[in-house]
């Protein structure tokens, strides 16, 4: 598989290990990843409730693993489908990288800037106690952004680009929430897959 030799960026951020790789695939691949991924994965979209209302996700989200064991967050449960060979392929790229056999990717599709994913950690109990969180990103940029638990003040704000790679490890989903917020620029269409491993 073709992919190039992306430069690594340490975020350098307290209490977390996170890690950027800009280039992990190449703009061929990638957009044949996005073009693929957009028209093949059965996309569903849940009801979430916030604050005692029920709204439609501002996403829509589908679930691929290996070990038949559901995912589950902000009251939704998911079954995951068997990886499709595109998944594998890129789940096997990632492993090369980190050494970790992922058993699970969720994804999330971000049709337009209206479509968000709120403040939260990746730290459900079935993801162990130091989760890490492999996040590829297909498609239009999108601003990311981080911040402390304890030091509201210490945030950090991103641009996450077609064909890179975003590693969360070691301790950050303990010491620290993100997001992808809402933009009223018109934009296109991103695919997020974050891989993961459910014990």
């Amino acid at each position: 598989m073709e992919r190039t030799n992306s430069q690594r960026l340490d975020l350098n951020l307290p209490d977390s290990n996170i890690l950027y790789f800009r280039d992990f695939f190449t703009t061929e691949r990638a957009n044949e990843y996005l073009e693929v991924l957009r028209n093949t994965v059965p996309w569903q979209q849940d009801d979430i409730k916030v604050f005692g209302k029920v709204h439609p996700q501002p996403r829509l989200t589908a679930l691929f693993g290996n070990n038949e064991k559901p995912y589950s967050y902000s009251n939704i449960t998911m079954q995951p489908r068997a990886f499709s060979n595109e998944l594998f392929e890129i789940k096997k790229e990632i492993e090369k990288i980190v050494k970790v056999n992922f058993t699970t990717c969720l994804l999330n599709l971000y049709r337009t800037g209206k479509d968000s994913n709120g403040w939260h950690a990746d730290n459900e109990k079935e993801l162990g106690k130091n989760p890490i969180i492999a996040s590829v990103s297909l498609g239009q940029e999108r601003f990311f952004h981080l911040k402390h638990r304890t030091w509201p003040d210490v945030k950090h704000k991103m641009l996450l680009e077609h064909g890179s790679l975003l590693l969360m490890q070691g301790e950050t989903q303990h010491h620290w929430l993100h997001q992808l917020p809402k933009t009223a620029r018109p934009i296109g269409e991103r695919i997020n897959l974050t891989f993961r491993v459910i014990l």
